[in-house]
């Protein structure tokens, strides 16, 4: 009784996010949609056995790409107005696509590939799929598996690559000139008069009387 109450919240909660997804208009109600999404599907897949699929869909989707989206979607400057008034333009093409895919559904449906026949695995202690996903991870996949690894590390880099702009307004700090600077050069001297200020600048400016007014 409770995995199917877990299983209809969970995928009535992916059926909500993805719609979310594609009606929402403003990018960052787009990307909690997604968070939505992914979040369910994680939970279908620990219902199945599948934990670290679902694991990996909380780890890496929730943790790190669905991040990265807000971190570009803050960066960026977006006309929201620009992005409704092309989204009409490309209604047709995601109901065809639509269309498609539900098409694809019943076909698979009517040759009985979304059949109920449950194999029976074999009795006895079985590691769990965790510890065998990691098994041939790092053994028989070891290479393939660096260098995907790789491949997302490139990617990060041309992502701050392309989204840094240089400034020439803004004064930088020279660890080496800060380093090599004497005690006689950051530190000067000075005995002021009575009643006057530091600095040439403020000393022009400077009328004890006015002063002494205003406090009065």
């Amino acid at each position: 009784m409770l995995p199917d109450i877990l299983f209809l919240l969970f995928s009535t909660g992916v059926l909500v996010g993805a719609g979310l997804i594609i009606a929402a208009r403003n990018p960052m109600v787009g990307m909690l949609g997604m968070l939505v999404t992914f979040l369910n599907a994680a939970g279908l897949f620990i219902l199945f056995g599948a934990e670290f699929l679902g694991l990996l869909l909380i780890m890496v989707y929730l943790g790190a790409i669905a991040v990265m989206f807000l971190f570009v979607l803050m960066t960026i400057d977006i006309e929201f107005y620009q992005i409704r008034e092309k989204a009409k333009a490309y209604l047709p093409i995601g109901l065809l696509t639509v269309g498609i895919l539900a098409a694809e559904f019943i076909l698979a449906a009517n040759f009985g590939l979304f059949s109920t026949n449950i194999t029976v695995l074999p009795t006895g202690p079985q590691p769990s799929n965790i510890v065998q996903i990691g098994n041939v991870l790092f053994t028989t996949y070891a290479l393939p598996f660096q260098l995907a690894g790789l491949v997302l590390l490139t990617a990060m880099v041309g992502a701050i690559v392309l989204t840094h702009r240089p400034r020439s307004d803004v004064k930088r700090q020279d660890i080496g000139k800060q380093n090599l600077r004497t005690k006689e050069e950051a530190i000067s001297l000075a005995k002021p008069k009575t009643g006057a200020a530091m600095g040439q600048g403020v000393a022009k400016h400077w009328n004890p009387k006015s002063v002494s007014k205003k406090v009065k």
